[in-house]
C-alpha cells in the first residue's frame, strides 16, 4: 500500500513552540497548527478509509516553490530544469517535521517507524508539496 497526495498552496516550515509569558505555558502557533490540518485533510480527502501502516515506512517529500518573478529568463529556465533549487526559507528540516507531524497517528501508528526519508526542495510553476508514504 501507498499513500500519494499533494498540497498544493504556500509551503509552511514548523514553527517553534511559543511561551505564553503570562500564564507560563507553551503552545503551537496558529500557523503551524492550521497547516498541519491541511495537510491532514488532503490526505483524507484522497484516502478517506485509510489505515495506518504499522511496519517500517519510507517517506518522500517533494517540496515545489514558485520560480522568483525577480529572475532573470535564463535563470528561471534553468530553476524548471532542476538545475537550480531553492536556497530559501522554509528550511527543509522544517518541512520535513510539520509534515510528518501532521500525518502521525494517521497514516502511520507513530514517527517512530519511519526509516527510510527522502525530500527535495525544487522549483515548479506552482507552489505545492507531493508526499508519499509506503510500507517497505
Amino acid at each position: 500500500m501507498i499513500y500519494e497526495f499533494e498540497v498544493p498552496g504556500k509551503i509552511i516550515g514548523k514553527g517553534r513552540p511559543r511561551l505564553n509569558t503570562y500564564t507560563g505555558s507553551v503552545y503551537t502557533p496558529t500557523r503551524t497548527k492550521d497547516y498541519e490540518t491541511l495537510i491532514e485533510q488532503y490526505f483524507l480527502l484522497k484516502y478517506p478509509k485509510y489505515k495506518p501502516f504499522e511496519g517500517r515506512i519510507q517517506v518522500e517529500i517533494n517540496a515545489f516553490f514558485e520560480v522568483p518573478k525577480s529572475a532573470k529568463k535564463a535563470e528561471k529556465e534553468l530553476m524548471l530544469q532542476n538545475k537550480i533549487n531553492p536556497t530559501k526559507k522554509p528550511d527543509i528540516d522544517n518541512i520535513v517535521k510539520i509534515i510528518l507531524d501532521a500525518m502521525n497517528g494517521i497514516a502511520f501508528k507513530d514517527d517512530i517507524q519511519i526509516t527510510k526519508l527522502s525530500v527535495e526542495k525544487t522549483y515548479s510553476s506552482s507552489e505545492k508539496v507531493q508526499i508519499k508514504i509506503s510500507e517497505y
